[in-house]
């Protein structure tokens, strides 16, 4: 089985940071792409960014030049780094990745999801 778990989410003011971490464990050969994904009260999951296994980087519109996405392979982690803050960018945080199995292919697995709220 696979696993992702966040970390770094909180209660921080508009203009503050957060930092959020998403590390893989269980058993599998590699993983692919890793991405934040973002769901709002009310909203649809949004993507967020997200970093090839080389490094290539993607984000939404609403999040360049605050957001930082950034990966550690040899830790199997993913980071998201995020600086200027809004309450707009209220909401559950999850990561995805997508990972090879040996035996079973390429699979998308998602975390639990760690809250984020921007509020004075």
């Amino acid at each position: 089985q696979v696993q992702l778990v966040e970390s770094g989410g909180g209660l921080v003011q508009p203009g503050g940071s957060l930092r959020l971490s998403c590390a893989a464990s269980g058993t599998f050969s590699t993983i692919d792409v890793m991405y934040w994904y973002r769901q709002g009260p009310g909203e649809q999951r949004e993507l967020v960014a997200s970093i090839s296994r080389g490094g290539s980087t993607n984000y939404a519109d609403s999040v360049k030049g605050r957001f930082t996405i950034s990966r550690d392979n040899a830790k199997n982690t993913v980071y998201l780094q995020m600086n200027g803050l809004k309450p707009e960018d209220t909401a559950v945080y999850y990561c995805n990745a997508r990972v090879m199995k040996i035996g079973q292919g390429w699979r998308d697995y998602w975390g639990q999801g760690t809250q984020v709220t921007v509020s004075s």
